[in-house]
């Protein structure tokens, strides 16, 4: 498998300053590559650049989407301890007869466990970029169990060139098919699951807007929260006051659910400014000599194969977490969970919706200072409600939405605000599954706690929302679940309330 333009990764993808990054290239002819690494925030800081890096050609292996590409290191960065805590864009550029070619890979450095240089800790959903790239073979949507870590992003999942088309969610209605988008994926040639993963999505614009903002962030990897727990081992002295997710953070492994749970234990704030969130567990295996796991496994529907099942180790079994066989729902953490939600504005579901939330409780300290009261509409203006939503079950009383806890959501979980959202059936997918397969509607009722193979089982799934809402731990720690993936596109000036309610959580929750 040959490509005529320069390619590459980075490995360890997380270091602390001090430590090394190797840059694994395949140049086109051997040509050599000019290398520029830039920490990517409110600003572009380019902390290095050469030129003329010499770099091999390297046939990508067959197997590469799970066993790596095992290319050689090109040239080892001695990573600065100066270089803030962020994301850092590698950007890969060769002349190809006359022709510039350009590609990206990207590395994190990452905090001194107990010395935060900020009061906030974002984790990249770096295991969700993983499970969807789908370069040199197989993702965990196309029948891989296992996807490597060392190997390139596709393109799409480290920058996008701007236009219309680059975001999933629905805009214009009616576009039931998502044809901007489609045709933006075919026209700058990126992966066909470029819209669903990836740094330009999500965390790229928040992070831009916060540090506008003036909020310092530290930013690790998915995968640091298992190797690093210490990170969170406050809140108090030494460690941070609010841990954040943003966007779309669909695959979490065992420990890192038990790191961030045992921090909102003990009193640390939480936001999850994401959807779809934690709703698949999966495995990091196979350690490298540089520390971290170089492989993540995740057999998902095919969970039955997972070498785990049946044994003393089903509690690490890569199925859904609100699996009856884990019967450890994500809304013990989240709140919500994607079961009781859905999508909104893609495809053929909610493609007409208000893309955003009712508000139902305007006098909760979120909307302090953003003019909402009972009934209007937040996030509109942004379709800031899109893509994948997470829910939970509730009713009404006296006209307002109360959980009912029977899916997990803690008891004193206040919901302020809520939108339709439904799965995807075999008739409404992007993606129709074959004929000897399930929907997703269906898959999802007959394995939730308390769901089942009939009809009225799938009825009783079929629709969901996205819940916007927030609870207290014991230890007084505040989560807060914005329910839907596209929260980050209210920002920016796409909407003044949705800013507003940003502002008064990272500022009240980054200083408790």
């Amino acid at each position: 498998m040959a490509f005529e333009t320069i390619t590459g990764y980075c490995w360890p993808q997380s270091v602390v300053g001090g430590g090394q990054v190797a840059l694994h290239l395949s140049s086109p002819g051997g040509r050599p590559v000019s290398v520029e690494v830039a920490r990517v925030g409110w600003r572009r800081d380019v902390v290095f650049r050469d030129e003329a890096v010499a770099a091999g050609f390297h046939e990508v292996p067959q197997g590469a989407d799970s066993g790596g590409c095992g290319w050689p290191a090109a040239r080892v960065l001695d990573v600065d301890p100066s270089w803030r805590s962020g994301y850092y864009e590698v950007v890969l550029d060769v002349d190809v007869d006359g022709k510039s070619r350009r590609s990206h890979a990207f590395f994190v450095v990452r905090p001194q466990t107990g010395a935060p240089t900020a009061s906030i800790l974002l984790a990249l959903s770096t295991n969700t970029w993983h499970a969807y790239n789908d370069f040199g073979g197989k993702n965990l949507y196309t029948g891989g169990t296992s996807v490597s870590l060392q190997r390139p992003m596709s393109a799409g999942y480290l920058y996008k060139p701007p236009g219309a088309g680059r975001r999933v969610t629905t805009l214009q209605v009616p576009d039931p098919l998502m044809t901007a988008h489609v045709g933006f994926i075919a026209r700058h040639h990126l992966s066909p699951y470029a819209g669903s993963a990836g740094w330009p999505d999500w965390e790229l614009p928040f992070l831009q807007w916060a540090e506008r903002e003036g909020h310092a962030i530290d930013v690790v990897t998915n995968a640091d929260l298992e190797d690093h727990p210490d990170l969170l081992s406050g809140p108090g002295e030494g460690s941070y006051s609010l841990y954040l997710s943003v966007g779309h953070d669909e695959y979490w492994s065992r420990p890192m659910r038990d790191t961030v749970e045992g921090f909102i234990a003990r009193g640390g704030n939480a936001a999850f400014l994401s959807g779809n969130t934690a709703f698949w567990q999966v495995r990091l295996e196979e350690p490298t000599s540089e520390g971290p796991a170089a492989t993540m496994i995740g057999y998902k529907g095919l969970f039955k194969s997972d070498p785990v099942y049946g044994t003393d180790r089903q509690g690490e079994l890569t199925c859904m977490w609100s699996d009856r066989l884990l019967e450890r729902p994500e809304n013990h953490m989240t709140g919500v969970s994607f079961v009781r939600g859905g999508y909104h504005r893609i495809g053929k579901r909610a493609t007409r919706g208000a893309g955003g939330y009712t508000i139902h409780r305007p006098k909760h300290w979120l909307f302090e200072g953003t003019g909402i009261d009972y009934g209007d509409l937040l996030g509109a203006a942004g379709t800031t409600v899109g893509y994948e939503c997470d829910g939970c079950d509730f009713d009404y009383r006296d006209g307002l939405p109360h959980p009912t806890g029977i899916d997990g959501t803690p008891e004193n979980f206040t919901i302020l605000g809520t939108v339709p959202a439904a799965h995807f059936t075999r008739d409404t997918a992007t993606r129709p599954p074959p004929p000897d397969q399930p929907s997703e509607a269906e898959y999802i009722a007959s394995r939730a706690i308390g769901g089942g193979r009939t009809p009225a089982d799938v009825e009783r799934f079929s629709h969901g929302h996205a819940v916007f809402g927030t609870y207290t731990s014991p230890a007084g720690g505040v989560v807060v679940t914005s329910g839907s993936t596209d929260w980050a596109h209210g920002l920016a000036g796409m909407d003044p309330p949705v800013e507003q309610i940003t502002r008064n959580l990272l500022e009240r929750l980054s200083a408790s």
